[in-house]
């Protein structure tokens, strides 16, 4: 047995699940002629038929996070999340009609006898990403798929009586509150660094985002002792869901559920919001009540549209036009939040790469500059288009105060990983001996061109497992789709067509139009603010929260992460489809 393979690696603890782009095995084709069992063969005919099956591959480019692999637990409460979920909950609610009437009467008070009194309210939040895939493929802009995506959902899927979504959201305010507090938590960190503390306030330098649950998960599963670098913010999706939670009730009547539905990039989010960590029970005390979800259901780009369809709509029709009785959330903190949008004007003149999944790098590099006066920021690119190297340099231009990275993509993210384990010798009996003579100087050696920086060496590093970051999730619309071309304008159909084999121009087509919505930044009431102004706003953003809440700011925006072992080999190892599906409901799926 060779030294790097051992027993214990020898499980099928991961394996494939929800939408592995690639097939785990390839069956011959039927034979055209009857065999005959009794014939004898020769050698060459043994070849011959061997040589025509070709064995399964799965590279480490195909193997994504996003439609990746799973336990069979987790394929269980992902398979729970779908478009159908969504409808059979909305079909299940009893009260039916416009969404205004129905919430003024629950705000009525406690009346019993208020007609079409409210029980359950449906919230759902589109992520950037989402409108940036809808915008590519129908050639229009963010905004107007923004409109299109309000129409739906308030409005047309409501058609024969049937049940609709009271508010529609955007995540994006909710990312600028996520990347001030990851500034906040890389400052704290730094601080117990300069001071040789080893205080578990904040994480480890370097610190990793936490932002993708596909990153997450490779640790937890196979990294743990990595986790402590893992930063503890959540995410928009899950900031936003523990928002509406906490504060919504409040303003519409503590009689109510909420029902949060997330739209997302990718099929890991949906894991994410199954997370024990991410319920009501983590921020306030419910005693035996089962747990909540702050996100009760994640929906993919893809699903979206599916849920159109179910629902006779065709999205590609619905008014690019703004929905002229569109409301917001009644939670006065929140309302302030989403008038007072992120400006992007400052990051755009830096001339930086922002990247797509939320800009966590460039944002928190300028928050960090604004503290050092004069202080300059040096873009260097990695060994490929996804490894971007940022640095702030001190007023003199040669003092280097700090250094962080961007990885995209698997590839990426295991040589990352890879220096920040600790060092671990798996050798067979007698081979230190020889590793002490022949290897105890070396050191390994940087690849020619490449950067020689260690991972130790950043402060941090936002971490996505797609290549090409948030807009290539697995729940993205591709090039392939039919929806691109049969709903696309005839002026750029052909284009639509030819991009159907050019996977690459496809995403630089999806980053262009995420990139373009920060040009309709201030949306239709929002008023752009400075990288200060915005401070101080998200500031008293925070403060609002934690005292209509009566919760601490670190119960509300923080998370905690684990280790997951394997239970194969182990006595009743293999978690059944029942045991998951009651899992699902002790961590808050109650459906």
């Amino acid at each position: 047995m060779s030294a790097i393979l051992s027993a214990d690696d020898l499980n099928d603890f991961i394996s494939p699940g929800v939408a592995c782009i690639k097939p785990v095995e390839t069956l011959p084709a039927a034979a055209s002629e009857p065999s005959n069992p009794y014939e004898v063969t020769t050698e060459d005919k043994v070849a011959a038929t061997e040589a025509k099956l070709q064995a399964a591959q799965i590279s480490l480019t195909d193997c994504l996070a996003c439609s990746g692999c799973v336990t069979s637990a987790e394929a269980v409460l992902v398979s729970l999340q779908s478009h159908q979920e969504v409808l059979t909950v909305l079909d299940s609610d009893d009260s039916v009609g416009s969404s205004t009437g129905s919430l003024q009467d629950v705000g009525a008070g406690d009346d019993a006898t208020v007609p079409n009194k409210r029980k359950r309210i449906f919230v759902a939040s589109i992520s950037p990403q989402t409108r940036a895939s809808l915008a590519a493929a129908m050639g229009k802009s963010t905004k107007e798929i923004s409109h299109m995506i309000d129409r739906l959902l308030l409005e047309s899927i409501t058609s024969n009586e049937k049940r609709g979504f009271d508010y529609v959201l955007d995540t994006a305010p909710l990312l600028s509150v996520c990347l001030h507090l990851a500034a906040r938590e890389l400052a704290a960190s730094l601080a117990n660094a300069s001071n040789h503390s080893n205080s578990d306030s904040a994480p480890k330098l370097p610190i990793l985002t936490s932002e993708c649950p596909g990153f997450v998960c490779y640790l937890e599963k196979t990294h743990p002792a990595v986790l402590p670098h893992l930063s503890r913010l959540k995410s928009p999706q899950a900031l936003l869901g523990t928002l509406l939670k906490s504060l919504l009730p409040k303003y519409v009547g503590n009689d109510v559920d909420i029902y949060h539905v997330a739209v997302m990039p990718c099929f890991d989010k949906k894991l994410e919001a199954s997370r024990a960590e991410l319920t009501d029970a983590t921020w306030k005390d419910v005693g035996d009540i089962t747990p909540t979800r702050d996100v009760d259901c994640v929906i993919t780009t893809r699903e979206l549209l599916q849920l159109a369809v179910s629902r006779d709509v065709d999205f590609s029709t619905l008014s690019p036009k703004p929905l002229p009785n569109k409301q917001l959330p009644p939670i006065p903190a929140l309302q302030k939040l989403l008038l007072n949008a992120r400006d992007t004007q400052d990051e755009r003149s830096l001339g930086l790469q922002a990247g797509t999944s939320g800009g966590y790098l460039v944002s928190i590099m300028q928050e960090l500059q604004l503290m050092h006066a004069g202080s300059k920021i040096i873009e260097k690119k990695g060994r490929n288009s996804d490894v971007v190297e940022f640095i702030l340099l001190a007023a003199d231009g040669e003092t280097e105060i700090l250094k962080m990275a961007r990885f995209y993509g698997f590839r990426n993210i295991q040589n990352l990983v890879r220096k920040l384990k600790p060092a671990k010798l798996r050798m067979l009996p007698g081979a230190a001996a020889r590793r002490v003579v022949g290897k105890a100087g070396r050191t390994p050696t940087a690849r020619a061109g490449a950067s020689s920086s260690s991972g130790s060496e950043y402060c941090y590093a936002e971490v996505m497992a797609c290549p090409g970051g948030c807009t290539n999730g697995g729940g993205q619309l591709k090039p392939d789709d039919s929806f691109i071309v049969d709903s696309v304008a005839q002026a750029t159909a052909s284009a639509a067509v030819a991009l159907r084999s050019q996977a690459k121009a496809w995403l630089n087509r999806v980053d262009e139009a995420y990139f373009s919505a920060d040009e309709d930044i201030t949306g239709d009431h929002g008023v752009a603010l400075g990288a200060r102004s915005q401070i101080v706003g998200i500031e008293r953003f925070l403060e609002e929260w934690a005292s209509d809440s009566g919760v601490l700011l670190e119960k509300l925006a923080y998370t905690t992460y684990r280790a997951v072992e394997s239970n194969v080999g182990k006595i009743d190892g293999e978690m059944s489809t029942l045991q998951a599906a009651e899992l699902a409901q002790k961590v808050g799926g109650g459906w």
